[in-house]
């Protein structure tokens, strides 16, 4: 097998995801390509590949290019996670100029106006990824970590409709954090199906395992006494403000700490909304779930989105030690291993084209399912119809990603303006025009293709 790493010079994601992969004695003997446009970063990456290989004596051929067509060929599996430019800086442009303008939204990351710039801007590089591996290796699946994910992924599979693109998101880790500790139970022994958008997906259903009990109702009634004091982001800060150390942060994103919040319902207060008025759970935090919706800005917690952007610039900031873990921490190398091994396990979730897997969406969207994992590749198991009320706030934001996939894909400032009006958490109308077009002039290295 060849495995290609798309923006390997990234520490966190190149030598994490060299981990995962030297763990599989499945993928034992396979040649891995690194690959990235920063010569440097990925240069340090292949010397730590290298030194792993040889301190463990692992059977793998591992080499690096800045040649994305030539890392290309050959390639059986792609796994791609890229950014442009300065993540930080475009992202508070992406937040603050729209507010600027009247426009209020609780985030800016993948849903609001500042989702629809950050599309704007990395949907273009990604379609030239798979338009490579396309020509290259047409039948390599390709594993996307980058954000964000519905609007990529609805562009590409637009773009090249036999493309194998498959989007990754860890979030749904949560459910498998949360749930064994509010129902006192094992991991193991609790199933659950979770659908929707990425970062806009709630929990189905929930089941014992071993009695086929209904868990739901259960969840419902524990859940407002497990997460009224759940640690969460401004407990860190406050945590890294006292120590300087981010070691109870990292407890917390392993759900690991031990102190209540200091904080009723930190991070999670649509949670709260959604339990109460839908009979939901949704599964991550305010900052992505409430991105989404019109009234969002009402409902959550904003001290603990603030201070989540500024843990989350902290933790991407500081120097990360180049070091391979030989551990699994993401699930796209036990996927790989499903497809080669023809293991047919459900996957929990994955960003794929919905073709009728939810019944309330149209066709051309991606949706976050889960899966079955096997040799004819990664097929998504149909959720049905949803509950009514969540089922019309995701129609909501379907208009949005059609109109941001044309604008990337037509090259169209139209669409572009239009994306914007179409977007559940905008309210004024008179000046968005002028915000497209300053948000052109600003970022116009990657914005430029739609003056």
């Amino acid at each position: 097998m060849k495995i290609v790493l798309v923006g390997a010079g990234s520490a966190q994601f190149g030598c994490g995801t060299l981990g995962d992969i030297f763990t599989s004695k499945r993928l034992t003997g396979s040649e891995i390509t690194l690959h990235d446009i920063n010569a440097e970063a990925l240069a340090a990456t292949l010397e730590s590949a290298e030194a792993t290989v040889k301190a463990h004596a692992l059977k793998y051929t591992v080499n690096a290019t800045t040649d994305r067509r030539a890392a290309f060929k050959g390639a059986d599996f792609i796994i791609s996670s890229i950014e442009v430019g300065n993540r930080f800086t475009l992202w508070e442009e992406d937040w603050k100029v729209p507010q600027q303008y009247g426009i209020t939204q609780v985030y800016g990351e993948n849903g609001g106006p500042g989702g629809v710039f950050h599309s704007l801007r990395i949907i273009p590089p990604i379609l030239d990824i798979v338009r490579d591996a396309m020509d290259i290796c047409p039948k390599a699946y390709i594993f996307n970590y980058s954000n964000p994910m519905t609007a990529i992924c609805t562009a590409v599979k637009r773009a090249f409709p036999e493309a194998r693109f498959i989007g990754m998101c860890h979030e749904i880790g949560w459910l498998t954090r949360w749930l064994p500790r509010m129902l006192s139970m094992k991991a193991e022994d609790i199933r659950f199906r979770a659908a929707g958008l990425n970062h806009f997906s709630c929990m189905l259903e929930a089941s014992d395992r071993r009695s086929g009990k209904d868990l739901y109702p259960d969840v419902r009634a524990k859940a407002p006494a497990f997460f009224e004091r759940e640690p969460g982001y401004s407990d860190m800060l406050d945590s890294y403000r006292e120590t300087g150390s981010l070691e109870e942060s990292e407890k917390f994103e392993k759900s690991g700490s031990a102190k209540p919040s200091r904080y009723e319902w930190a991070d999670r207060r649509i949670v709260k909304f959604m339990l109460e008025n839908y009979g939901l759970l949704p599964i991550t935090t305010d900052s992505h779930f409430g991105e989404y919706i019109s009234w969002a800005s009402d409902v959550v917690d904003h001290r603990g989105i603030l201070d989540f952007f500024d843990v989350y610039k902290i933790m991407l900031s500081r120097a990360v030690e180049r070091k391979i873990k030989l551990e699994t921490t993401e699930r796209v190398v036990p996927i790989i291993d499903g497809i080669l091994g023809d293991e047919g396990f459900e996957e929990s979730a994955v960003n794929v084209r919905n073709d009728g897997a939810i019944a309330d969406l149209p066709d051309w969207i991606a949706v976050e399912v889960p899966a079955v994992v096997g040799a004819s590749g990664v097929n998504a198991i149909k959720v049905g119809e949803l509950p009514k009320g969540y089922a019309a706030l995701l129609r909501s934001y379907c208009g949005v990603y059609d109109l941001t996939a044309e604008a990337v894909i037509h090259k169209r400032r139209d669409y572009a303006v239009q994306a914007i009006l179409a977007n559940p958490v905008v309210s004024k109308a008179a000046k968005v025009g002028e915000l497209v077009d300053r948000m052109i002039a600003q970022q116009g290295r990657w914005l430029g293709y739609l003056r």
